[in-house]
């Protein structure tokens, strides 16, 4: 994930000489910081503006990275959230109770700043491809959800009922053949392949009927479609 002006660091630790040192090195690598000396400045911070990774020391007064981290991780809105650990205690027994803590990287003090950075663009371009490959899913299921549905349509298709239709609707033929694979319960990518074309032509058609029949959703497109006897199968 390049880093960019909307990309916000919470930065969380004790001591003023180190937390400045790191603030100004991520603010010239382009980082937008928020700092806070300790756990609950931190998560008073985190209420009113979530960052999209936390950098936070452990060993703290009052509440440790440790509970921190806890806290952020027993929240539903910050589960997935990114946490660095960044403290002077490097023994493995530590390593190990970071990483059961739920922490993502842990960066024993003193560290190059050079690896900090590498360790939060990696931690950030990871979250994103995570976003954007939950995003295609929660697509693919709405399409799925859509394709079940036309085929309910079709097994009805005896009870709906044709109408002429009030507008005169004009499609292309190749309009028509998509309309008719669609009709038939096909996604876009065997609607490529059937008429050997591109994912990206069959999208631009799909999304022209939409707009010639003022339909919202595939299910919607062939509803309208049979009821107006705009399928050859009618």
């Amino acid at each position: 994930m390049a880093e960019t002006e909307a990309t916000k660091l919470l930065l969380v630790d004790d001591k003023p000489g180190l937390r400045e040192a790191v603030e100004a090195y991520l603010e010239d690598e382009g980082f937008i910081i928020q700092v806070a000396s300790n756990a609950n400045e931190g998560w008073e911070l985190i209420q009113q503006q979530p960052p999209d990774l936390v950098i936070t020391d452990i060993m703290m007064p009052q509440v440790d990275g440790y509970q921190f981290l806890e806290k952020l991780r027993n929240d539903p809105r910050y589960k997935g959230l990114p946490v660095v650990f960044l403290t002077a205690k490097g023994m493995t027994a530590d390593r190990i109770k970071g990483y059961e803590s739920g922490c993502d990287a842990y960066l024993s003090k003193p560290f190059d700043p050079e690896e900090l950075v590498a360790i939060v663009k990696n931690l950030l371009s990871r979250r994103e491809t995570v976003s954007q490959s939950g995003e295609q899913n929660a697509n693919l299921d709405a399409i799925s959800q859509q394709i079940a549905e036309i085929k309910t349509l079709l097994g009805e298709q005896g009870n709906v009922k044709t109408t002429p239709s009030p507008i005169k609707i004009d499609l292309t033929p190749r309009e028509q053949s998509i309309l008719n694979l669609v009709a038939e319960g096909l996604m876009n990518k065997e609607i490529a392949r059937r008429l050997e074309t591109s994912v990206r032509n069959v999208e631009k058609y799909v999304s022209r009927l939409f707009s010639k029949t003022g339909t919202n959703s595939r299910t919607e497109l062939v509803r309208f479609a049979l009821q107006h006897g705009l399928t050859e199968s009618q």
